[in-house]
């Protein structure tokens, strides 16, 4: 990245959390801050590469499942720098006529976002917005206003690796707006780190990673499983339900057994 060419409000004095997970998944939207930091995380936790991998694979997975299930219009909030395996891309094999918007607030995330979808996306089926998840009501406004998605059809909901970085009990009023706003029929997606069911010494490395974390523009909020089980609400789990991410919907014997990063699926019902 040059740095002549950054979008407003870059911060460059400290590590964000979007970069420095584009630098683990092998990305190269993110500077020589965020590359150190990274490394330092590799020293603390030796599998934060592989659990960025996994992470990104659970995303693909969800995705899937939900095109494949009828529903192919997605809002992805927090959505980060993009990558290989975006969340348009993967919806487009599945359906071609699939629709996603993109949300993030951290400038150089949205950015690249937007030049993505100049080169390979479809104006009428894909857009960026540059905003904060927190405020619900108008992410969502704006997303109905950009045309690309149906209000009166189901919607897939993600927040992938992103909740963690929002502090604060507030969260859960948040994510329960966004499931009311939800057409019956929609789909919920979600990761989040966490410290329940972990032990020995992959629980040393996590409180590590969380002190490191300390130090950069988004520190980590940490929420047990019953907590991060209630962003759900009442919708229906699908199988298996609240589980890492390596786990959900894959027998892939080389997937790292973490148990810190969690995910799953789940539909909203009346449909």
């Amino acid at each position: 990245m040059d740095p002549r060419f950054l979008p407003d409000g870059v911060d460059l004095e400290r590590p964000n959390a979007a970069r420095i997970y584009d630098w683990a998944l092998g990305g190269t939207a993110n500077w020589a801050v965020d590359r150190e930091f990274g490394e330092q995380l590799v020293k603390a936790f030796p599998l934060v590469r592989a659990l960025a991998r996994a992470n990104r694979a659970f995303l693909g997975r969800s995705v899937r499942y939900c095109a494949e299930h009828g529903v192919n219009q997605f809002l992805d909030l927090g959505s980060g720098v993009p990558t290989v395996g975006n969340v348009h891309e993967i919806a487009d094999d599945a359906d071609g006529d699939s629709r996603c918007v993109y949300v993030d607030n951290e400038p150089v995330a949205a950015a690249h976002a937007r030049i993505l979808l100049e080169k390979n996306g479809d104006p009428a089926r894909h857009a960026v917005l540059g905003g904060d998840l927190c405020d619900a009501d108008d992410i969502w406004e704006r997303a109905i206003d950009t045309g690309v998605l149906d209000p009166a059809k189901p919607v897939a909901l993600l927040t992938v690796a992103v909740l963690h970085f929002v502090p604060g009990p507030e969260l859960a009023a948040v994510i329960a707006r966004y499931r009311r706003l939800l057409p019956a029929g929609s789909f919920y997606a979600l990761s989040h780190v966490t410290m329940s069911d972990v032990e020995g010494d992959e629980l040393g490395q996590v409180q590590r990673v969380v002190k490191q974390y300390e130090q950069s523009s988004t520190p980590v909020s940490f929420r047990d499983k019953e907590e991060i089980l209630g962003f759900f609400g009442d919708f229906e789990l699908v199988a298996p339900g609240l589980v890492p991410v390596g786990a959900w919907r894959l027998d892939d014997p080389h997937s790292p057994a973490l148990n810190c990063a969690i995910g799953g699926v789940a539909r909203k019902p009346g449909f």
